[in-house]
């Protein structure tokens, strides 16, 4: 029998290849084609956008970002979705009228929305870019192949659904991947999973080292609430054996006392106290609250299921050998349908009894056939080797008792507010939840320690399997995106690898400048924020 011949194999040549479009790889592309270079986008899904759309994670950010010195980038992004809903959907007259306003009224974030609403504004986004013709994206392609030449990545094999192929070849390449897939197809120095205290210094790194203990994952899926109609599921084939692992009736966030967290501890449709304990699941991420709307809009809320019971964390998505992915993929998602037939037909009800029937999946809200997001929700992925790596003890409050804040770095490329959230991971450990003092991003963090034109675009930078959640989150994400999108912009015009624009202060103080003048990005904090909190809502604002 003969072998099926190899799929045909096209190329193209652009300036800058980023693939993965969620909110880093959005940011990167959108920096660099407005300095007006050629970029290729990748997505693998069929939505662009990443964590805000295909994974089905709205944003979450505290309710000091509206008065942080947020990258303008990053704003214009959060406005937008607020006009979205302004234009388009029938508000009552107090949210219409609500700068902050919350479409999901969640109390999980100040500005939780459905997918789809930054899926539109994502497409927006983009117009201007496809428009002019020096923007492609490129959706249903993920990279499967990378040539090298020495210390550059020469160009990137992207498979599409149906088994054809695309060469680019780029000038830079961004890996804005979930799992920083293009790290190990182009051999970049990178680190997995856990790093040790001996190697690290980190008060809360692990004893020893291991490259398979890894955040958990998620498969999220978005529902609504029906009284007096039965949306129950089929029982899973291996409903039994989650349902016996796991006690669903309590949650354990940020691997504190388990403690019983009610579905409903309002009805649906109700308004909580925001963010104030105790609290229900329902409204963590509701998307839309049908009580900001005009009556008879809508017959229910929509929240989205992104829970504790949902992490799954029995096998890492990276490392673990052959098929391993595969099955971690489809473990998550019977896991996460066990969860919710558990909730239909289990789970204690706000009115006694047992069992909510009324639970319905809505596939419209994802743009699956299911309900389900279309990719899972992924916390931690491969991180490279940097020049410089982050490190808990330059972030956290408690590290940082007695100093004036985090620590200063002078190649800051933009600046941060988070905290350190470590959900329990597939190493068995706890979670853990660190308050982050207002912090600087460093360059040094964004630039592999060979590779000259490959840089980070979300959670694959430097930093550790302890400090790198502070990065994740979508401000994160976002604010690294940005800067790489300029750094390669800068680089292309000068003609420089970005090593040396680091390595020389005159050419990091022009870099600097172009961020700051060209657009609007703060890379101190005022002395004022320096050493205030976080936030005062605890570990659960920090789901992601």
């Amino acid at each position: 029998m003969s072998a099926a011949p190899a799929p045909h194999t096209r190329e193209l040549r652009t300036d800058v290849l980023v693939a993965g479009s969620g909110p880093g790889g959005l940011a990167a592309a959108l920096t660099a084609v407005r300095f007006g270079h050629r970029v290729v986008l990748t997505e693998a899904a069929d939505w662009p956008g990443g964590l805000l759309t295909a994974q089905a994670v709205p944003l979450a950010d505290g309710h000091r970002v509206e008065l942080d010195p947020v990258s303008p980038g990053y704003r214009d992004l959060r406005e937008r979705i607020r006009d979205f809903y302004r234009r388009n959907y029938p508000l009552c007259p107090e949210p219409y009228a609500d700068p902050l306003l919350d479409p999901g009224l969640s109390t999980t974030g100040h500005l939780s929305h459905e997918p789809r609403a930054a899926l539109a504004v994502v497409r927006e986004l983009l117009a201007p870019h496809l428009a002019s013709g020096r923007l492609t994206v490129l959706l249903g392609h993920r990279p499967v192949a990378a040539g090298t030449d020495g210390d550059r990545v020469s160009a990137v094999t992207l498979e599409a659904a149906d088994g054809s192929r695309l060469t680019v070849g780029a000038a830079y390449v961004v890996d804005a991947t979930d799992l920083g897939d293009l790290l190990d197809l182009a051999g970049v120095e990178h680190v997995t999973g856990a790093e040790s205290r001996e190697e690290t210094g980190e008060p809360h790194a692990a004893d020893a080292a291991d490259p398979l203990d890894q955040q958990p994952f998620s498969w999220v899926f978005a529902l609504d609430h029906r009284p007096g109609e039965d949306h129950t599921v089929d029982r899973p084939a291996g409903y039994g054996r989650w349902a016996d692992a796991f006690s669903w009736e309590t949650a354990e966030p940020g691997g504190g006392p388990a403690r019983p967290v009610p579905l409903f501890l309002h009805k649906p449709d109700e308004v909580p106290p925001w963010g104030a304990p105790p609290n229900d699941r329902w409204h963590q991420r509701r998307v839309l609250a049908r009580s900001r709307h005009l009556p008879g809009t809508f017959d229910s809320d929509i929240t989205l299921v992104d829970w504790e019971q949902t992490a799954y964390a029995r096998l890492p998505l990276v490392g673990g050998g052959d098929g391993a992915r595969a099955r971690a993929e489809r473990e998550a998602r019977e896991q996460a349908l066990s969860f919710l037939y558990w909730m239909q037909t289990r789970a204690p009800r706000h009115d006694g009894g047992r069992g909510y029937p009324e639970l319905r999946l809505r596939p419209d809200v994802t743009g699956t056939a299911d309900g389900f997001a279309m990719v899972p929700h992924i916390r931690e992925s491969r991180r490279i080797r940097a020049e410089f790596t982050l490190l808990e003890q330059h972030l956290t409050a408690e590290a940082r008792a007695g100093a004036r804040g985090a620590e200063t770095f002078a190649d800051s490329v933009g600046t941060l507010r988070s905290r350190i959230t470590l959900h329990p991971g597939t190493g068995g450990g706890p979670g853990l939840d660190l308050e982050c003092l207002p912090f600087q991003l460093p360059l040094g963090a964004l630039l592999p320690v060979r590779v000259e034109n490959l840089l980070p675009a979300g959670r694959n930078a430097g930093a550790t399997h302890v400090s790198a959640p502070a990065l994740g989150g979508h401000a994160g994400q976002w604010g690294i995106g940005e800067a790489v999108g300029a750094l390669v912009s800068y680089c292309l015009e000068h003609r420089l690898p970005p090593r040396a624009v680091r390595g020389s202060e005159r050419r990091l103080t022009s870099f600097q400048n172009r961020l700051s003048d060209s657009l609007g990005l703060a890379l101190d904090w005022p002395d004022r924020l320096r050493t205030g909190p976080v936030t005062s809502a605890g570990p659960l604002y920090a789901t992601l």
